[in-house]
């Protein structure tokens, strides 16, 4: 093996390695300490359900905006009906 093909190697070798631990979240200090991006408590997990909760809600809403705009409101109070609900929701 020559030189060139040597270090072509180690490049290969390094790049595959910080993938690897960019990949699973590790990381080192300024010590060298390795540390572990990935925390499973329960403040992540109810923030996530939060954000879920949300996300569903405006797909709700949005589900709702989008039958008003393309359905053929002969009635003015049935679209007043449907408006006041997406108020009356959080």
């Amino acid at each position: 093996m020559n030189p060139f093909e040597m270090v072509v190697a180690i490049v290969v070798i390094v790049t595959i390695g910080r993938v690897l631990q960019a990949r699973y979240g590790v990381v080192r200090d300024k010590r060298g300490n390795r540390h572990s991006l990935r925390h499973d408590d329960s403040a992540t997990e109810a923030e996530n359900r939060r954000l879920r909760e949300e996300l569903t809600a405006m797909k709700d809403r949005l589900a709702v905006l989008e039958r008003l705009a393309t359905d053929d409101n002969d009635s003015g109070a049935r679209l007043d009906r449907e408006i006041e609900k997406l108020r009356d929701r959080p």
